[in-house]
């Protein structure tokens, strides 16, 4: 998910476990890699002083880390009343079954296919959960079921992968699209400017103290590689694999898989606007 230089907007520093805001609380996954960073952070958001929390995205499926998550709700009194996901993909998603098991919790979703109750996530809702307010923000682009969920009180934003703690994320071709990504990061850009969103809750890396920083680096990146990628065609570069290795010859080749998809996605956006 990650191939570009660190953002703007210093993280906390390092790794992401435990306490990140008043409300929001990070138990890290045991799964890091080139795509995953330190692992994938789920979230625990409750109100100080309620018995009840919200989990987001409990991540793979991994019996001692859903137990942690548990266990970390437990130690400061409250118990998992509901569980969330920004997409589905499996680094996020695949433990929800089991965790709802776990918890006896329902599981709400943009995707009907993996929700486990009656309810699902839409632009606009509020959820409500131990006296919580977290609105629904949608952010298609790097999934077309992205979602993120904007917390008020802490002025903060839980971005799953629209946005990272380091690096910067897919647009996952063909389910993600260049167009729709661009637009959610002028959504999450309006949260900063007006909502007064400053820290950014990732789904990989640490914590970003500058929210407006982090989303505008966002903005300038795609600019740039859209542009990178402009030119490549037009130097005579036909297919994803080779502008991949023209544009990306800075990155660590594991990593070029991923790249391909981005630059499908940004071909794509090209021709669609009649650049190419």
């Amino acid at each position: 998910m990650t191939y570009a230089a660190s953002l703007p907007g210093q993280p906390r520093g390092g790794t992401i476990a435990g306490p990140a805001t008043e409300r929001a609380v990070c138990v890290l996954a045991p799964n890091p890699s080139p795509m995953t960073l330190d692992g994938t952070n789920t979230w625990i958001v409750a109100e100080p002083d309620a018995d009840l929390a919200v989990v987001i995205d409990p991540g793979p499926l991994d019996e001692d880390h859903l137990n942690a998550v548990i266990a970390t709700a437990e130690r400061a009194g409250k118990r998992i009343g509901l569980t969330l996901l920004t997409h589905g993909h499996p680094d996020h998603a695949d433990g929800a079954s089991r965790f709802a098991e776990l918890t006896r919790t329902p599981v709400r979703a943009l995707d009907p296919a993996l929700r486990l109750g009656d309810e699902g996530l839409e632009a606009g809702d509020v959820i409500t959960t131990g006296g919580l307010e977290l609105r629904v923000v949608p952010t298609p682009g790097h999934t077309a079921d992205s979602l993120s969920f904007h917390l008020p009180a802490d002025g903060a934003v839980l971005t799953g992968d629209t946005v990272l703690g380091r690096g910067t994320t897919v647009v996952a071709h063909p389910d993600g699209r260049l167009g729709e990504y661009l637009e959610s990061l002028r959504r999450l850009r309006s949260l900063t400017v007006d909502d007064g969103v400053d820290t950014v809750l990732p789904g990989h890396g640490p914590v970003l103290n500058d929210a407006r920083g982090a989303v505008e680096f966002y903005l300038a990146h795609r600019a740039n590689r859209l542009a990178q990628v402009e030119t490549a065609v037009e130097a005579g570069y036909r297919t994803p694999g080779e502008v991949v290795a023209q544009v990306y010859a800075d990155v660590d080749r594991s990593l070029w898989p991923a790249a391909e998809l981005s630059v499908r996605a940004q071909l794509d956006y090209l021709r669609e606007h009649g650049l190419i």
